[in-house]
């Protein structure tokens, strides 16, 4: 008896795979795993063994998140100044350090997961809106008669993190036609400046658009399933007030959209 297993059965070839494109591919893989694996093991012996002061941070961490920050000040001095050159280069390196030292900014914490698809869907969705909304500005720019007429609108935005706020307050802002006036932080709430709003059926509307892009932000970066408070201020649901109501309308209604898609899918 052969002790090979199944001796009367061929075994499976993988379909597809020529001779040259798989010695590329694992030519490829060989040579990132063997460049990678040392360069993590120097990177680990160097966090064990090098000594940050602590005027530096204390960290190797800290130290190179403070290098990022003098080197983007540096940048944004460059820039300022029109010109690359080594005196606005190393102007801007003190400038930046001095910064850091003596205005030293909070901690901002990076929190939840990062969704490719449904950050491309918002990527998208923001696009057409700023589509639609400069060609609205633009037809009541050039409409003759009375004045457009603007309102400020107060909503409520079920996201925890600040950092995602943040990003959904710069969405709104480069949408034309909608602006940021004034944050209620502890609540979220955002009282937004809406251009030319005539009836109720438009506030309607706007109410609508700005719960879409809670739901899409959410659904990209903040999943209730996902979601871990950072330890940097231990943030919660009771710290920023946000209702249990809220949350359980944005899930519901992704819900929802998941329910619509799998019916979709299945005609």
């Amino acid at each position: 008896m052969s002790s090979t297993p199944f001796p009367d059965k061929p075994h499976a070839k993988a379909a597809g795979k020529r001779l040259l494109p798989a010695f590329v591919g694992n030519l490829w893989r060989i040579t990132v795993l063997s460049l990678a694996w040392p360069v993590a093991k120097f990177g680990i012996w160097i966090h064990a063994h090098l000594k940050v002061p602590s005027w530096a941070g204390g960290d190797l961490r800290e130290f190179a998140l403070r290098v990022w920050g003098v080197s983007w000040l540096a940048f944004v001095w460059v820039l300022l100044w029109g010109e690359v050159t080594w005196a606005n280069i190393i102007i801007g390196v003190l400038f930046g350090t001095l910064v850091m030292a003596l205005l030293p900014l909070p901690r901002v914490p990076v929190e939840g997961k990062l969704h490719p698809i449904a950050t491309a869907a918002l990527a998208m969705s923001l696009v057409y809106n700023f589509v639609v909304s400069s060609a609205q500005v633009a037809w009541a720019a050039l409409t003759p008669g009375n004045p457009p007429l603007g309102t400020v609108v107060r909503v409520h935005l079920a996201i925890k993190s600040d950092l995602v706020l943040t990003l959904a307050i710069d969405y709104i802002n480069l949408v034309p036609g909608t602006m940021v006036v004034e944050i209620d932080h502890l609540r979220r709430m955002l009282y937004v400046h809406v251009f030319d709003v005539r009836k109720q059926s438009q506030v309607d509307s706007f109410h609508r658009q700005m719960a879409y892009v809670e739901r899409q932000f959410i659904k990209a970066f903040e999943r209730d399933s996902e979601w871990h408070p950072s330890p940097f201020h231990g943030i919660d649901d009771d710290y920023h007030h946000v209702p249990f109501s809220d949350r359980q309308r944005v899930a519901e209604a992704s819900a929802r959209d998941r329910d619509r898609g799998l019916r979709r899918r299945k005609r």
